[in-house]
């Protein structure tokens, strides 16, 4: 085969949660190479989770994992183009690209959020997530809608 195998890099674990899956939240959410910044970020966001939730109840890794869940989506529309014609396709995601849209969606929709630091809108953004609602949320049911709505054209799938 002329085409290469591509091969994933090794993501090590995040320092206090142990979590490859912070780490790549993380690397999603941090500017210029500042890792540092975005961990510190991320663990201030997870201190007012913490602070915000009533006591005893769920840990905040555990919040955010259900908030990544609840924006997570299954379908997505890609354009095709046949005979002149460009359709909106649904088309399921893979594993790995779910993850990453749902992350990005996430940090997007903290850093449009009116607060002071980026930090308590990340943790405003998470908890509106856990409780299913919010500008992530209505990004993953509005991509739902788009999908169902153009179900029909689901035979020309790639």
């Amino acid at each position: 085969m002329r085409k290469i195998k591509k091969q994933n890099r090794v993501i090590l674990p995040d320092p206090v949660y142990q979590d490859k899956t912070v780490t790549r939240f993380v690397n999603h959410m941090m500017y210029d190479g500042k890792k540092n910044t975005a961990y510190g970020i991320f663990y201030d966001a997870m201190n007012v989770v913490n602070g915000k939730l009533p006591e005893g109840e769920t840990s905040p890794l555990d919040v955010w994992k259900k908030a990544l869940e609840n924006i997570t989506p299954m379908v997505e529309v890609k354009s095709k183009r046949i005979g002149g014609a460009t359709f909106q396709v649904p088309t399921e995601i893979a594993p790995g690209r779910k993850e990453s849209i749902s992350m990005k969606n996430l940090i997007n929709f903290a850093r449009k959020r009116s607060g002071r630091s980026m930090a308590e809108k990340l943790a405003a953004e998470m908890l509106d997530a856990y409780a299913s609602q919010g500008g992530a949320f209505k990004r993953k049911e509005e991509m739902h809608r788009m999908a169902e709505a153009n179900r029909a054209f689901a035979h020309f799938k790639f």
